[in-house]
Formats: structure tokens, sequence, C-alpha cells
């Protein structure tokens, strides 16, 4: 009887184990599957970066002659934004600003991190692609990297493709459309940038990466010098004009490539579930753009479509910059963090008219390097129609990217001792104020400094104090300007 009343008790107790087995087991199946389905209503993110491409040359951006029908047809389902801004005109420092969320003077991204200049982000920063695959992400990149160190900006998988042959780099994307994962895919074109020199004679007009026989799969679009538009900052000249008709087959090529990425979304049947960014890292390539915080360099072409938002402003005149990439990427991944993690803000609610916050009409701006040799600190604050430009090494001559001072474009002036390059004068875009200040309502064109003009001594205050605040608030090496407290520098020991 006791035997029985023992073994009673136990069976009673291995059934109410078991019980409790298939429930903990149940629990933790619902868990999973709930965690599955979260991640499945997570939007998959496209950024699509192209090198060196300005507002210029877009039709949807008001080019009445450039063949842009992808992205104009982007902008037509999407948002157009006419104030995007990089943060530095600089391919390398631009794209870590991206990814990151902070100023490079901030990370240590001051300059390229390729050939013998081997700048690099602090490896304490964390960056967008890690972050999304911590939370369920697929992270992929293709094309141009220009990032350092691998380990910060780390991406699951690395798609090998030509970066010039954006047909190709589309198809080679496909695989990451059929993820089990929603996906984030940094897409990033070498077009426009320019190509390297190949011509003979000094004023051969640059490739800009085209090729005579043109690359395999890509229907080409030229065009000719005669009709292409001279923006204001060049001079209208054969060699100008010449190197302009290269570049805008460059950016049709992107085109076409961005094209077919978004066929093969399609195909794929995840269109209505991807969100999809097309910016440019710089402007485009010539003098008075690419390395100057002038408007051609910093303020960019920028369209996002995001399907989840059923009524998408056509334009915004919003004040956007590339910092605010990686915080706005998060929220529409539903991913938290810590608004004092980052320099930018997010912008979401812009796109979906739902920003409950007001958002400034003000952007910053910090360049150090493009190249080494290239050192020529600029910080910059735009508040409305206002912009001041502070340039550090205001004594030194205005440096030049190999690839601009080499372009027919500018040699061409340089040759013939012309006194003006576009509305500027050679002496003017060489040597800069300290300090430059521009009303952009009266003079788009950033010709008539009004440093020193009486009517405009107030705004300069105002100016001045918003950037010395930015740069104290990001932790900016340069801060120092202000005080002329060289102690700040640090204490000049190694300990």
């Amino acid at each position: 009887m006791k035997e029985q009343l023992l073994f009673s008790s136990i069976y009673r107790n291995i059934g109410a184990v078991f019980c409790l087995s298939l429930l903990l087991c149940s629990a933790c199946q619902s868990s999973k599957k709930g965690v599955a389905q979260q991640v499945e209503k997570r939007p998959n993110i496209i950024l699509f970066v192209s090198d060196d491409h300005g507002k210029d040359a877009l039709g949807c951006y008001g080019n009445p002659v450039i063949q842009t029908p992808h992205l104009d047809q982007l902008a037509s389902e999407g948002t157009l934004f006419d104030n995007a801004y990089c943060t530095s005109a600089s391919c390398a420092a631009s794209r870590s600003v991206m990814l990151t969320g902070k100023f490079g003077h901030a990370t240590g991204s001051y300059g390229h991190t390729h050939d013998y200049h081997h700048f690099s982000t602090y490896d304490t920063v964390s960056s967008l692609p890690n972050i999304m695959e911590a939370n369920g992400y697929y992270t992929a990149r293709i094309g141009k990297y220009h990032l350092a160190p691998e380990k910060v900006f780390h991406f699951k998988e690395i798609i090998k493709a030509n970066q010039r042959n954006t047909v190709e780099m589309a198809n080679k994307c496909q695989d990451v459309f059929q993820k089990d994962e929603p996906f984030f895919l940094y897409f990033c074109t070498g077009d426009p940038h320019r190509g390297r020199p190949t011509g003979e004679k000094w004023n051969d007009p640059n490739s800009f990466g085209n090729k005579k026989k043109g690359y395999k799969g890509v229907k080409e679009i030229t065009y000719s010098p005669d009709e292409v538009l001279v923006p204001s900052f060049i001079s209208d000249s054969k060699e100008a004009r010449e190197e302009l008709a290269q570049y805008y087959q460059s950016v049709s090529r992107v085109d076409t490539g961005f094209g077919l990425l978004m066929e093969h979304l399609k195909a794929s049947g995840k269109m209505e579930n991807t969100i999809v960014i097309y910016i440019s890292d710089n402007g485009v390539a010539f003098p008075g753009a690419k390395t100057t915080l002038y408007e051609p360099g910093m303020n960019l072409p920028c369209i996002i479509k995001n399907p989840l938002v059923k009524k998408q402003d056509k334009v915004s005149d919003a004040f956007i910059s590339w910092v605010d990439l990686t915080p706005t990427i998060l929220d529409w991944a539903n991913i938290n963090y810590q608004e004092n993690q980052f320099h930018g803000r997010s912008f979401t609610g812009v796109i979906s008219g739902t920003d409950d916050k007001e958002r400034e009409e003000e952007i910053y701006a910090s360049h150090t390097f493009h190249e080494i040799t290239m050192y020529y600190p600029m910080r910059v604050v735009r508040h409305k129609n206002y912009k001041l430009i502070l340039n550090i090494a205001s004594g030194l001559e205005y440096p030049f990217a190999s690839d601009l001072w080499a372009s027919s474009t500018w040699q061409e002036r340089f040759r013939t001792g012309a006194e003006y390059y576009g509305k500027r004068t050679v002496e003017s875009y060489l040597h800069h104020a300290e300090l430059e200040l521009y009303d952009l309502d009266k003079d788009p064109d950033e010709i008539h400094n009004l440093v020193n003009s009486e009517a405009y001594k107030e705004v300069l205050q105002v100016m001045k104090k918003k950037l010395k605040a930015f740069q104290q608030n990001t932790q900016d090496p340069w801060k120092i300007y202000w005080e002329k407290d060289y102690s700040l520098q640090g204490t000049g020991l190694d300990l």
C-alpha cells in the first residue's frame, strides 16, 4: 500500500513537471513567434548613395536635359527634399557621418581612409549597420565603402561588383531581397565620381568613369557639350561643357542601375514594405562644389519613398542633414535609442506630417580634410536664409583635391590667367576670409560677404553664437578658436 502511494505520488510529480515543461515550451515558442512577427513587421531599408552627385543633374530637381527617369519616378512617388545637406563635402568623411549620426570631428573621421591618408573612425563608435544587425536586420553592402575600421562599419554580407556598373550591382543584390529577415542594403555607386585622368592633353575631358565600349548590360546615354546646363559657379567654357557632358552620362548610368534595382525589388514582392532613400555623399566634382561648404558642395539631392506612409508630401523644404540619417532609419526600423546618443535628430515626422516638435530651419557642417594635404578646417551654420562659414585656416591658400586641380575645367582658368571662375573671382576662390556671412535669399551664389556690413551686425553676432555653441556641444577640437585658449588643446603629456 505504501509502495502504491509512493509510485502514485511520483507519477503525479512527473506529470506536473511534464505539463509545466509543455507550458514553458509553448510559452517559449509563442515568445519566439512573437519576436518573429515583430521582425517581419519591420520595413526593409535601402540606402542608395551616389558619389559626387549634385542637385544640378537630376530631372526632378529641374534639369530638363539630363535623363533620370527612374529617380524622377521615385520623386513622384515619395518626397523630394530641397534643403538636404551633407555635413562634410568629402566622400569618406561624409559617409562616416551618414552611418554614425555624429559629426566627423567627434569620431576622428576627418578625411580619406585610403592611400596615404589613413583616417579612421574611433573603434568605440557605434554605427548604423552594427545596431541594425544586433536588432535582427540582415545587413549587406555593395560598391564603394570608403570607411574604416571594418569593426565599426561591419556588414553581414559584402557583395562584390564593379561600382561603375550599376546594372551588375543591381543584379548582384537580388539574393538580399529573398532573405527571411528584414534587410538593410547599403548600395553605393562609384558614379558619377571623376575617373583617373587618361587624356594625352591637359584639356581632354575627364571620363567620369565612362568607357568607350561601355559596361556590360548597360545602355549608355550620351550628351552633347552644347546641350548641357552650366551651373553658375562654373565658367561657361568649352572644357567645362565637355566635362559636364561626361558627368551627365555617368549620372544617367546611376539612374539606369537604380531603375533595375527597383525592378528586382518589385519582383521580390517586397516593394510595399521597403523604404528607399536616394542621396549623394557631396556635391559634383568641380571646383566650387565638392570639398567646399558653399551650397553646390553641400546642398544635395535627397529623395525618400516610404510606402508605409499613406500620404507623403511631394516636396519638403524642411532642413535635414546626413547626421540625421542614422536616428531616422532606426526610428523606421522600430529600434530604440537614446536621443543624446547621436548629434542628429530623426526627421520621420517630416515625411509623415506628424512631427509634433517644431523643426529648426537650421543645419551645421564640419569639414577638415579631403586629402591630408588639404588641411583647411571649416565650420558652418545655416539658419533660415543666412549662412556663416568659419575658415579657421584662412591664412592658407584654399587647397585643391587632386582630381579637381587636374580637371580641364580648372586648368583652362589657371592656364589663361582668367580673373573669374564662375561668378566668383579666382582670387576670392583661392583666398577666403576668416568669416563669410551670406544672405542666400539675396545672394544665392554666395558672392557678397556681409561680415563687415553694419546692417548685418546683429545677424553676425547671432550666427557666431550659434556656431560657437554647436562646436562646444559636439566636442569639436576647434572650439578653442573662440576663446583663443590653447590650454584647451590638452596637457601635451603622454601619461
